[in-house]
């Protein structure tokens, strides 16, 4: 069986969200954080090679990676209906989006995080990865004042990825959705998907989902 081994406060809930919205039959086991220092528990890094979440396994396969496990889950037991064709004029757009979500977007964030962690809270808000942050939300806001979701006319993989960058990631670093109207509003209408709230429900019970 489908197995998705969700670590709490974390980009797994990505699969758990996949996983509702496609209608799937699969299982879900959650592991808590270490309170020593908010890390994955040993039994969840013994998982996978890299440690880190997230992972899913399937019969015999073990695989990692947020992007590698959405396209897994959606051509293997969603007959690909969340990522559009390539004829598909929405075709570039998704791909776009869904491929710049952790490799730039994520990357920045975490770069981001790790100089206010490490006591250089004005080299992430300035300089290099300051101007890269910003530029990043002011691309992100203008995609959603001229598209209903990332990868175009229906919500795609390309949401999948990039909705946890703009909801349970911020509560790592506190981002406010001050003056980002289009964002502000795109976060309400998943908010409002019944696939989304069972997700968050069985991913984070207890915790009110930062779509606001």
């Amino acid at each position: 069986m489908l197995t998705v081994h969700h670590l709490g406060i974390s980009q797994s809930e990505r699969a758990v969200w996949l996983c509702e919205e496609l209608g799937l039959d699969y299982e879900m086991i959650r592991y808590e954080r270490r309170t020593d220092n908010r890390l994955a528990p040993d039994e969840y890094k013994a998982l996978h090679p890299m440690g880190i979440a997230p992972v899913i396994t399937d019969g015999d396969l073990v695989l990692g990676e947020s992007g590698a496990i959405c396209d897994y889950i959606n051509a293997k037991y969603g007959a690909g209906r969340l990522a559009p064709g390539v004829d598909d004029p929405d075709f570039a757009e998704h791909l776009f989006w869904f491929h710049w979500s952790n490799g730039t977007f994520m990357a920045t964030l975490m770069m981001q995080l790790v100089l206010t962690m490490s006591g250089s809270a004005q080299g992430a808000s300035s300089g290099f990865v300051g101007d890269r942050s910003d530029k990043a939300w002011a691309m992100i806001e203008a995609r959603l004042g001229e598209a209903q979701f990332f990868g175009g006319r229906n919500l795609t993989t390309a949401d999948i990825m990039m909705v946890y960058c703009l909801t349970t990631s911020r509560a790592f670093r506190g981002t406010k959705l001050e003056g980002f109207p289009n964002i502000s509003a795109y976060l309400k209408r998943i908010g409002a998907r019944p696939a989304y709230q069972r997700a968050m429900a069985k991913a984070e019970p207890g915790m009110t989902p930062m779509t606001e």
